[in-house]
């Protein structure tokens, strides 16, 4: 037993060298490309309002509920109305009685000569009246046949008769500003009987009932959200030095997670005229058309824009990039072995990426194998047919 404990295992041969991987290529090339703006952004809706109460009061009637489709104009709630009716009558009471006063009989007719109203007439008859007594007074006393003291009493009541119509003149201006203010208040306290009304603003859906019949609300309260969601916005940061490319007009493809096989189609309509300082972007809203209320405001959407910018690009085939330690790198082919190479991406297209920096249009790159490639590693370029393994070999020149 002793002598088998310090028997030494034999020692276990190394693996030979599996030799060269076998790796795809492709060539860096250049081509002329169509840029595209790819970016995220939020779907919302066309439009939102809190639909507020606008008198205080105890609801009666509430019509819609989460999710309803409302059309503009359609009672949304209702209010008591009882005291406002009753106010309503006190007040039209109280225009009529003033309107009386001027010889106004229908709620549209103005006063258009204020000499024709009942108490100018009679002030302009009583005016007159002592007016023609005065003269008739004053001959007699000229003739030496009346008394100066009904000459006197005359003339008193001749003057009082002109300061009458002065003051009725001024008490008819002030009754019909009186009776302007009372057709200002009737018209408020309409105004307040209709609010208990509550109606659609626009076309859209509830998307939030806050208050139940019998619940007493003041002015301002929230009664419902309504929202406009045909069409949505999509609402996208663009970095700022693409602001040249991005247009009014412009389609703009969307992808949503929910529907991972369709493709949605908005245009641009509102592009923000600042940056953002922080981030350096600027807000672009596309509009989407959702007549079946598919798309839901608050959505996360994928948007890519093709633009009318052209350049001559370096691509490089997508999977020809490896991520690795916070940096980007490509494997180029030189005589059979691999240089690393951290590389700057720009765009990308479909199944290609344009190379910024760190590589040479026509030198080969690995398009497989890249997690076993670094610095050194001897490779053979394996080439396939379409859709199957590798039919035969030849070692990079």
């Amino acid at each position: 037993m002793l002598s088998s404990c310090l028997k030494k295992e034999a020692p276990i041969a190394k693996k030979e060298n599996a030799g060269p991987v076998s790796v795809t290529a492709a060539k860096v090339h250049m081509r002329e490309v169509q840029r595209i703006v790819d970016s995220i952004g939020t779907l919302f809706p066309f439009d939102e309002a809190i639909i507020s109460a606008e008198i205080d009061g105890r609801v009666d009637k509430v019509s819609f509920d989460l999710g309803d489709v409302v059309k503009e104009g359609q009672v949304l709630v209702h209010i008591g109305d009882e005291e406002q009716r009753y106010l309503l009558l006190q007040n039209e009471a109280q225009m009529k009685s003033a309107m009386e006063r001027l010889g106004l009989r229908n709620e549209k007719d103005r006063v258009a000569d204020i000499a024709q109203t009942p108490d100018m007439r009679r002030a302009q008859a009583d005016l007159f009246d002592a007016e023609q007594r005065y003269k008739r007074v004053r001959n007699l006393a000229d003739q030496g046949i009346g008394s100066q003291q009904d000459l006197d009493q005359a003339k008193s009541r001749f003057d009082a008769a002109q300061a009458a119509l002065d003051a009725t003149s001024n008490q008819t201006r002030n009754l019909i500003q009186e009776v302007e203010r009372f057709r200002a208040i009737v018209d408020l306290q309409r105004k307040k009987l209709r609010d208990t009304t509550v109606k659609a603003p626009f076309a859209g859906s509830v998307k939030e009932r806050q208050v139940t019949v019998g619940q007493y609300v003041r002015a301002n309260t929230p009664l419902l959200v309504l929202v406009k969601t045909d069409p949505v916005r999509l609402r996208m940061e663009v970095p700022e030095r693409m602001a040249p490319w991005v247009k009014v007009g412009q389609v703009a493809q969307v992808s949503l997670e929910a529907f991972a096989d369709r493709k949605f189609e908005g245009k641009i309509w509102r592009i923000s005229p600042t940056v953002d300082q922080a981030k350096r972007t600027f807000i672009v809203e596309a509009l989407i058309t959702n007549s079946n209320g598919q798309l839901k405001p608050g959505s996360y959407a994928r948007t890519r824009i093709p633009t009318e910018k052209t350049d001559r690009a370096l691509l490089v085939p997508t999977r020809a990039v490896n991520y690795i330690l916070g940096s980007n790198k490509t494997y180029i082919i030189k005589d059979g072995k691999i240089e690393a190479r951290e590389v700057k991406l720009g765009d990308r297209f479909e199944q290609e990426v344009e190379i910024l920096e760190g590589v040479e249009d026509g030198e080969s790159v690995a398009t497989s194998q890249l997690p076993r490639l670094d610095n050194g590693v001897k490779v053979r370029i394996a080439t396939a047919p379409e859709g199957g393994a590798p039919k035969k070999t030849a070692k990079a020149e």
